[in-house]
């Protein structure tokens, strides 16, 4: 009976240890902290992007001549984004999923660094904003990506917590779910672009993270769906041609913008080996050229995100029968200047003008066309079909949808996949691996 009373009272000592103990406690408030942070600054950096659409909006607006100054403003303002990016900010071009990607891959902690720092927060921030300040065809969710990886993994150094891609994976996700209010699309995101080797053992940091940050941002913006509230709907089987169609061209479209990237910044990078400054400054001038040009002949309405022109859509409002075309080159050109900036929302602005598109063709109802296409290109750009439909659930609120957003995205992926096998962000990972990986070889040689 004394024994068992000893080993109850060392038992009831033992937990207590554990509880009050600052090994075990201080990775969690420090996990915590990095959590809320994510919600924090997200919600911070999707004000500042709204702030400088809207200040590029009010100078190049009023029709006359101010109509005319993209085509100066924009070239310049990519040339610096891509001066800023390569000489004191590597690793911060493009996306920022990719980079996010590639950190999971690697080992090292200060080659992770190199993609994954505060130092890479508030760089992508800030050229992002400038990209947008220039009427570059950007968003800040891919961004953000980054950013809460960046956070999670600052967290683990402080904390003293080694699960490196499980926080990378977390941060990712928490990113995702601030930046549109979509916590499952986070968890989706994670599950199925993020991690293809997610491992169960992940979920509960995964949740924490997305669920700390959404009441982090929640707390500052409130309750919101992203392109308010569809009542569209999609009914059987007289809107089915349409979901079919949506599914396929809209694939067919995505797969063509995901495999020009992939073959444009390749020629890209083998083309400025022997001069990387000067060639990258040129690529980002011609881009932003590109970009001014387009935006001027549709009177401003392919700069920025495409948000409005994509609520629009989905609200009732059809688009311009070629708005899918100009944007998707706008957008085209943005991703391969080597400016910071994300796909998602320039990728659903293509996707609901060519739903509108569709939609006219066919006789249908233009919001629930605009909703499909989305899916189908999106599917397409991405390959990550549950990603696809779950975003644009949860950003428009309407659940009536289900079947048919998911039936186009699966049709969007398939399609995709027999015209370009090679994920994009998967693809453009390996690139900064090979990057991170002839780095290690000089630096060995070097020693």
């Amino acid at each position: 009976m004394r024994k068992r009373r000893l080993s109850s009272i060392g038992m009831v000592r033992r937990s207590r240890a554990m509880v009050t103990s600052p090994r075990l406690w201080k990775p969690r408030l420090v996990f915590w902290a990095g959590a809320f942070a994510i919600g924090i600054i997200s919600a911070g950096f999707a004000w500042l992007a709204d702030e400088a659409q809207t200040l590029f909006s009010g100078v190049v607006g009023g029709g006359g001549w101010r109509s005319y100054i993209p085509l100066a403003l924009t070239p310049l303002g990519f040339m610096l984004c891509a001066w800023l990016a390569f000489r004191f900010f590597p690793g911060s071009q493009g996306s920022g999923i990719p980079q996010a990607i590639a950190a999971r891959h690697l080992r090292d902690d200060e080659e992770r660094g190199r993609f994954l720092s505060l130092r890479m927060v508030w760089a992508k921030i800030t050229l992002t904003i400038i990209g947008l300040l220039c009427g570059a065809s950007i968003g800040r969710e891919g961004p953000t990506v980054q950013v809460g990886a960046s956070i999670m993994m600052q967290a683990a150094r402080w904390g003293g917590m080694a699960q490196a891609r499980g926080l990378i994976l977390a941060g990712s996700a928490a990113g995702i779910a601030a930046a549109f209010n979509t916590p499952l699309a986070g968890i989706v995101f994670a599950i199925e672009e993020m991690g293809r080797s997610y491992q169960a053992r992940t979920n509960g940091v995964v949740l924490s993270a997305v669920i700390l940050a959404g009441l982090a941002s929640l707390a500052l913006v409130g309750t919101y769906t992203y392109f308010g509230v569809s009542q569209a709907y999609a009914a059987f089987p007289g809107d089915w041609p349409l979901v079919i169609a949506c599914g396929i061209i809209g694939g067919a479209a995505g797969a063509l913008f995901s495999s020009a990237t992939l073959k444009i910044t390749r020629r890209i990078r083998r083309w400025r080996t022997d001069f990387p400054l000067s060639r990258t400054l040129i690529v980002a001038g011609c881009a932003g050229l590109v970009v001014a040009v387009i935006g001027v002949l549709s009177s401003g309405a392919t700069f920025g995100t495409g948000y409005a022109e994509a609520r629009g859509a989905i609200e009732g409002h059809a688009l311009p029968p070629f708005f899918f075309i100009a944007k998707f080159l706008v957008s085209l050109a943005s991703t391969i200047s080597g400016i910071p900036g994300g796909l998602f929302a320039p990728s659903l602005s293509v996707g609901a003008g060519l739903g509108s598109t569709l939609g006219q063709i066919f006789g249908a109802d233009v919001g629930l066309a605009a909703i499909l296409g989305m899916a189908g290109y999106f599917a397409g750009v991405v390959q990550a079909p549950m990603t696809a439909f779950v975003i644009i659930l949860e950003m428009t609120g309407n659940h009536d949808n289900v079947i048919p957003l998911m039936a186009a995205s699966m049709l969007g992926y398939g399609t995709a996949r027999l015209i370009s096998p090679e994920p994009l962000y998967h693809s453009l990972a390996r690139l900064f691996l090979a990057d991170a990986i002839r780095r290690r070889r000089i630096e060995q040689q070097a020693s």
